[in-house]
């Protein structure tokens, strides 16, 4: 397979409503702001690139079939070759890897991916129903299965098991949403204490409106090339910063729609199937987990997410990386509830199954130089949506994935002040990250990595 370079990328910005703009126009912002950032005109670059990834999440929000293709048309990039990709929460980042894989295989040279969700056309209720109907419409939907109880029952499960408490899921909502004030991109741009996740309103117990991603308007774009592509716009005259920033690593992961579907595996299943490599030769890491086990801990139950530690093992092992929270110097990952980026620390490896809970107070995951007003034990380590995510950025689901692929080139890129007006979420010399999106239950899970080229 062929290197693959992430060159640029753009966002819209992400609101509850944009009544300004058709979807088609929203998306063409993100895409514009892509071109212009290496320099291109629009007929220049149009006439360059091969084809194109469209993604959105539901056809009932825009109330309307085939919307990729009105975009396609919109961005004056028919009759180039184009598919649209939808697979719940992880559309966007299923987008990502198949405009990779366009460039990988050979297929095409340069390729735009950019996805879009306009949720404000249908009241609340409405919008949760839709979402609902990513769950199994003859089996959980039926009885009640909007997600927020689905994500409200899974860390009751995490909480029984290993003892997560809602003091920990809430620095979670605080450092995503102190992180997104300095991100003008961003939908929520507050700053909360402890006490003020825990007291807005409840929803599902133990999850308050803080502590869930909110319905948003908003598209992104990435521009991704191979070297022979990256020679055809550089001598169109495009400025593509260097050190260079080349996608690593490609990860996927599935599991069973309906959760009481899914497994109750016991300690050598796991350590066989499922182990990071870094877990496999630690003994005292197979120590803790058989501790874990034998007091009847089964994996992954309703606690875990499986589809998230295969596409993690895969996108490491892709990129060479084995001990992710030393290797990585960030994460994009998908938080729609503070519940589930805990769940997610562990099935990324940053830390153990059990161990999420005291990870998220920790400091670890937190961003450098940034006053959260919290008491942190450790220093950061592997900061964890140092955009804000998407409890503090919105959830236009088909745009998602793309816009951390965005905010992860832009981090790589060392362009955070540039492109933002504040250098407060820069890290210093950041050299390799990974972006991951989920959908359903963790029904879809992708884990990409980004790397600096050196």
């Amino acid at each position: 397979m062929r290197p693959v370079y992430a060159v640029s990328g753009g966002v819209s910005k992400f609101a509850k409503a944009r009544p300004d703009k058709t979807f088609q126009a929203i998306v063409k912002e993100a895409y514009d702001y892509a071109i212009a950032d290496i320099g291109l005109d629009f007929p220049t670059f149009t006439s360059l690139v091969d084809g194109s990834v469209a993604s959105y999440f539901s056809d009932h929000f825009s109330r309307q079939l085939m919307a990729a293709i009105m975009a396609q048309d919109y961005l004056g990039l028919i009759p180039k070759p184009s598919h649209r990709v939808e697979g719940g929460g992880a559309t966007g980042g299923l987008n990502f890897q198949e405009a990779w894989k366009s460039i990988a295989s050979g297929h095409m040279d340069i390729c735009v991916s950019y996805g879009f969700e306009t949720m404000s056309h249908v009241e609340t209720w409405k919008g949760n129903e839709f979402i609902a109907l990513a769950s199994d419409a003859s089996w959980d939907y039926p009885v009640g299965g909007f997600y927020s109880g689905y994500y409200a029952m899974m860390v009751t499960r995490h909480m029984k098991e290993f003892g997560t408490t809602v003091e920990q899921m809430a620095h979670v909502s605080v450092k995503n949403h102190i992180n997104a004030y300095h991100n003008p991109y961003a939908q929520k741009r507050s700053r909360y204490t402890i006490e003020d996740i825990r007291n807005s309103p409840m929803v599902a117990w133990p999850l308050t409106r803080l502590d869930i991603c909110v319905m948003s308007d908003g598209a992104a774009a990435t521009i991704l090339v191979s070297e022979e592509g990256l020679e055809k716009l550089e001598k169109a005259g495009a400025n593509i910063p260097r050190p260079l920033v080349l996608v690593t690593g490609i990860g996927r992961g599935t599991d069973a729609m309906r959760m009481s579907d899914r497994p109750h595996a016991d300690y050598d299943t796991f350590m066989r199937d499922y182990a990071t490599e870094q877990e496999r030769g630690s003994d005292e890491t197979r120590a803790y987990y058989q501790k874990l086990w034998d007091h009847g801990t089964r994996y992954p139950g309703v606690h875990s997410f499986r589809a998230g530690r295969t596409a993690g093992n895969m996108a490491y092992q892709h990129a060479g990386i084995s001990d992710p929270l030393e290797e990585l110097d960030f994460v994009e990952l998908h938080d729609a509830y503070t519940s589930s980026e805990i769940q997610t620390y562990e099935d990324l490896g940053l830390c153990r199954y059990g161990e999420g809970g005291p990870f998220a107070a920790s400091g670890k995951a937190f961003m450098p130089g940034v006053d959260y007003g919290l008491d942190l034990e450790d220093d950061p380590v592997c900061p964890v949506n140092p955009s804000g995510g998407l409890i503090a950025c919105g959830h236009p689901v088909g745009a998602t994935g793309l816009m951390q692929a965005v905010f992860a080139i832009w981090q790589l890129q060392n362009s955070i002040e540039k492109h933002f007006q504040d250098s407060t979420l820069q890290l210093k010399d950041a050299r390799r990250g990974a972006i991951h999106s989920h959908a359903g239950t963790g029904t879809y899970v992708t884990v990409s990595i980004l790397e600096r080229e050196e």
